[in-house]
């Protein structure tokens, strides 16, 4: 044993023969190996603690022979903040060639975007913002083309087992909804420019009405967005569209060249478009011929009455395929394959349908499938799958077999052999149990069943 007296025994060393050098040391600690002088041993070890004084460690740390060793963090820290992740992403999307021409056109909008504005505030005019703001959802439609390469080059993962397809439907119902809203400001505007009438100055009014519709039909023709464009052809039709198509068809019965282009119905977007040109048109002529600026304010309000006519479709479109709901125009076709994949031999039916729209054009679905305990569950499996590929995919199947046993149709669940045939005939129902004395058939009670009776045999 050790004496009291013992150099050995210092506050500041640790020998290694009271134990083993800990593997862990715990944090700001300071370890320093000490050589071989005077009175000390050879294997010693300083380590020096710091004072933890109001939740703050100051220690002065000494080059050389001293290392610091912290806790060990199993889970490390994300170095790359998100506008570097930001960053990265347009990086990697930039180096496809149509990319950078909807950059481009993106940076024309902007700009487009912000001379309108400095003009709607010189002309006075709330006809001409409220056709601007179609020029905001423009560069809109071209975030949405830039998504749309973004998860063409991204691939699936284990966070996102389905892909990256579902951001494109929802940067569509963002769009939609934010149109919405900037056309309800533009109605409140309106109402108080009622209230208090302002005089308009058209001197860039229909300059400006010129640019911004030839933006709205460029950005249309050479950036066209597939989302929108899938989602203005899927969508139920706007009151707008409605009240054009008659006039559609009786231009296309003179001009049948035109039909490609105004049937079945028109592109809502080219609709808004030149219905708000044509407002502005009117305010114009109305403004410079009799002074009548109370048709700017009504100008105005139609133009924000027709976005939010045509948006509201399709934002209820893209809002039911986040949900995650199954397409109404495809519940006919689903219930005739579904027919055709039970008509295999072994399957009994099919349980816990779900099939919903997992990205624009694209169907995702689960079944499970009961089968037959001799069925062969391979088989079914390739039946199915081969069956409902055409509209579904990809397409989850669960094959089980049927779980019925005998002691099912039993009572109470149990067989006759697991209690005594006096408890199990007790239990049975009177009717079944109670037979003539003279003969093997049982008699009839004298109050008949109930119609449509849930205990009835045979029902």
């Amino acid at each position: 044993m050790a004496s009291s007296t013992s150099p050995f025994l210092g506050a500041d060393f640790l020998p290694r023969r009271l134990g083993p050098k800990p593997d862990v040391v715990p944090t700001e600690v300071i370890e320093r190996k000490t050589a071989p002088c005077g009175g000390q041993p050879p294997d010693m070890v300083t380590v020096n603690i710091p004072h933890v004084g109001s939740g703050l460690v100051q220690q002065k740390l000494n080059l050389g022979n001293q290392y610091v060793s912290g806790t060990i963090h199993p889970f490390r820290k994300p170095q790359k903040t998100i506008a570097s992740r930001l960053i990265r992403e347009f990086s990697l999307v930039s180096t496809d060639r149509r990319a950078r021409k909807v950059v481009l056109f993106g940076i024309l909008n902007i700009l487009c975007t912000g001379v309108l504005v400095s003009w709607c505030h010189s002309t006075n005019s709330m006809a001409l913002m409220a056709y601007t703001y179609l020029t905001i959802f423009d560069l809109f439609s071209i975030l949405t083309c830039l998504i749309s390469h973004w998860v063409a080059l991204n691939r699936p993962t284990a966070t996102y087992s389905f892909g990256y397809e579902r951001f494109e439907v929802l940067v569509v119902f963002a769009s939609t909804v934010l149109a919405q809203l900037g056309a309800l400001f533009i109605l409140k505007e309106s109402v108080e420019r009622v209230l208090e009438p302002t005089d308009i100055h058209t001197g860039r009014l229909l300059l400006g009405t010129a640019i911004a519709l030839f933006f709205h039909l460029l950005t249309m023709l050479v950036v066209p967005s597939k989302a929108f464009s899938h989602v203005s052809e899927a969508a139920s039709t706007s009151w707008l569209q409605e009240h054009v198509a008659d006039l559609s068809r009786s231009l296309c019965g003179v001009l049948p060249s035109l039909s490609g282009v105004l049937l079945p119905r028109m592109n809502p977007f080219v609709l808004i478009d030149i219905a708000g040109a044509v407002a502005l048109f009117v305010t114009y002529m109305s403004v410079e011929m009799s002074a009548y600026y109370a048709v700017d304010t009504m100008s105005a309000m139609a133009i924000a009455l027709m976005t939010f006519g045509t948006m509201y479709p399709m934002s209820l479109y893209s809002g039911k395929v986040l949900l995650q709901t199954t397409p109404s125009h495809m519940i006919g076709q689903l219930d005739k394959l579904l027919r055709e994949a039970s008509t295999l031999d072994g399957v009994l039916e099919f349980r816990n349908e779900h099939f919903w729209t997992l990205k624009f054009g694209s169907l995702a679905g689960s079944v499970h499938v009961r089968v037959r305990r001799d069925a062969n569950e391979q088989l079914v499996l390739a039946h199915v799958t081969n069956r409902l590929s055409v509209l579904v995919s990809p397409l989850t199947v669960q094959i089980f077999k049927d779980d019925w046993s005998r002691s099912n149709l039993s009572p109470g669940g149990l067989a006759p052999g697991n209690i005594p045939a006096a408890d199990w005939l007790a239990t049975m129902p009177h009717s079944l149990h109670s037979h003539s004395p003279l003969t093997s058939t049982p008699t009839k009670s004298s109050n008949p069943t109930a119609e449509f009776s849930f205990g009835t045999p045979g029902l």
